[in-house]
């Protein structure tokens, strides 16, 4: 997964790329040649005394060490740029496919797991990246070159290379395989902590209200430590690499002096000779810690791209028709065809034999009881998640055959949790029209009984809204959310309990407002109280996902045991109220 994720984001800057392995290469070759020049300045200038020669050779030592400073800085420009870009492309990736994903997919991964993908995964892919881009050519150009240029030097100490290297290597294979379950593990208790995180955060007025707080306090504590003692064991073994490199590198060079100041004694070396034997040993040793440096990143990495992998390999459930219908009638006709819904797994079905036509300037509400369906089934209009039986159609077009752009374009959709960006108003407002003028705005906002609190707020249509909209009220909240799907001014709306939160004066007016100035729209209301329902043109009753009345008010009140149950039933609490 982690090769077809680069290969497939890293396509196109193969400029950059190369650009890359020409600079390091460059600067490889001029790390190699440094050591062999210097022990010629020792051998044969100082050890004659030819100043000249010295200030020659040490010149073109100079030259070399500029060539190198530029090849280094280019290249690591380079690298940072693909590097960079790479990740940029990735996070957009993985962002362009969650936005893709229906309800199912992102109750799947959940969203604490996708916002962690998103983030902390793309950024250890990119980290690797970067670091592989840097050491690309050089590493193993410094360690194969090193290797030739030493024992041009002396072949009689290769021996110590010979042990030295498969040692190191060693080493740190067995420390890198001890890591990479280490890493996946860790991963996923970052999921955990951002998910006991995310949960506070969204619930912190219930939190209090119960007083969980120290309860809360300890569930987080224990997923951060659990992250800890992970990030911790992780960290113990990598800080290990580091004094077993060192040491590996410090005897190597102890044996280099011991023994080559033997071969120096008898005459087989000269002292230029085992100084460059000893810079590139150090060399050979050096990239190998850079390689080293890759192979902790590449377990986690690997992690990271499987996690990211998995969502990016995942077809949203609801697949974009591949010939869409890109025109309409503009009459906002729905009908329901002998619809049914199941979720994956599930003994039985959702919604079941479900038929329904609305006509454009009517209402149509549903009602029932908790867990009936009723969100389910308006959900099904927008095409948040599709049907697994019968048919959805908006002007006589099956929906799953329509262009989202176009089926999105006609519907002004108010979910049940009514849910605000951070912003403004008017920010918030112009979701569905950026272009639609403060006139419109204000017009959006008189028919949601919305208009006087907006002109009491410091700034008005500018007063800023936090996310979430924890900045207003729940009332508020669920009017500006009714504005928002006004301003859009859509053939078809769709209200999923969005008046729960009003009073039900401000709930009356609202909704004589929506048929005075909306009443050529096809307006489909789902709500849990009569009186929001007993206006409407035809009111449907779901019981366990089944069409049990349909009908009036009046009608229902006849001829409907469930409904009129729920009448009753609400009656007895305002009675009792």
């Amino acid at each position: 997964m982690l090769v077809s994720i680069l290969r497939r984001h890293l396509r196109p800057y193969g400029g950059l790329i190369a650009g890359v392995i020409v600079f390091q290469f460059g600067q490889a070759i001029a790390s190699l040649f440094l050591p062999a020049l210097n022990a010629d300045i020792i051998d044969r200038g100082i050890a004659t005394g030819d100043t000249g020669y010295i200030l020659q050779v040490g010149g073109v030592m100079l030259l070399i060490t500029l060539v190198q400073i530029a090849c280094a800085i280019i290249a690591v420009y380079f690298a940072a740029r693909v590097a960079m870009a790479f990740g940029r492309d990735l996070r957009a990736s993985v962002f362009a496919q969650v936005g893709a994903f229906s309800e199912r997919e992102v109750s799947d991964f959940t969203p604490p797991s996708l916002i962690t993908r998103t983030t902390n995964d793309v950024q250890q892919v990119q980290m690797l990246v970067l670091m592989t881009s840097t050491m690309l050519v050089s590493a193993p150009m410094l360690s194969i070159g090193g290797i030739i240029m030493a024992v041009q030097q002396d072949v009689g100490l290769s021996w110590i290379m010979a042990v030295a290297i498969p040692v190191l290597l060693l080493a740190v294979g067995v420390i890198i395989s001890r890591m990479v379950p280490l890493f996946r593990l860790m991963q996923e208790r970052i999921d955990t902590v951002n998910r006991v995180l995310r949960e506070q955060l969204s619930g912190i007025r219930v939190v209090r209200a119960f007083v969980r707080e120290p309860l809360e306090r300890e569930r987080f504590a224990q997923a951060n430590r659990d992250l800890t003692a992970t990030a911790l064991t992780a960290g113990r073994l990598f800080a290990l690499m580091f004094p077993i490199v060192l040491l590996v590198l410090n005897a190597s060079s102890v044996a280099v002096l011991w023994f080559g100041a033997y071969r120096i004694e008898s005459g087989e070396m000269q002292v230029g000779a085992l100084t460059a034997f000893l810079t590139y040993l150090i060399q050979i040793l050096m990239a190998v810690l850079m390689a080293t440096f890759i192979a902790v990143l590449l377990p986690r990495a690997a992690v990271s791209a499987d996690r990211i992998g998995e969502v990016i390999a995942t077809p949203s459930s609801v697949v974009p028709p591949s010939d869409p219908v890109m025109t309409l009638d503009v009459s906002g006709r729905v009908e329901l065809r002998g619809v049914e819904f199941s979720y994956p797994g599930a003994e039985h079905p959702v919604l079941s034999s479900i038929d329904l036509l609305a006509e454009p300037g009517t209402t149509t509400a549903i009602i029932g009881s908790t867990g009936s369906g009723k969100t389910t089934l308006v959900t099904l209009l927008p095409r948040l998640i599709d049907v697994t039986g019968g048919e959805v159609l908006i002007d006589g077009v099956d929906v799953r055959r329509l262009d989202p752009d176009l089926l999105w374009s006609r519907i002004g959709y108010v979910p049940q949790r009514a849910f605000l960006f951070s912003g403004t108003v008017a920010s918030n407002l112009r979701f569905g029209k950026p272009e639609a003028t403060d006139d419109e705005l204000w017009a959006a906002l008189e028919i949601a009984q919305a208009a006087d609190f907006v002109r009491a707020m410091p700034g008005q249509l500018d007063a800023p809204i936090a996310q979430g909209g924890t900045t207003v009220s729940g009332g508020q909240r669920q009017r500006l959310s009714i504005a928002r799907a006004l301003v859009k001014r859509p053939g078809i709306y769709l209200f999923d309990d969005s008046f729960s939160a009003l009073d039900t004066a401000t709930d009356a007016r609202l909704r004589s407002a929506l048929r005075r100035e909306v009443g050529d729209a096809t307006l489909i209301v789902v709500a849990q109280r009569v009186a929001t329902v007993q206006g409407a043109d035809q009111i449907l009753v779901l019981d366990d996902g089944v069409i049990v009345g349909r009908g009036t008010h009046t009608e229902l009140l006849e001829n409907c045991p469930t409904y009129l149950e729920i009448v009753n039933s609400q009656l007895r609490q305002e009675v009792g109220s």
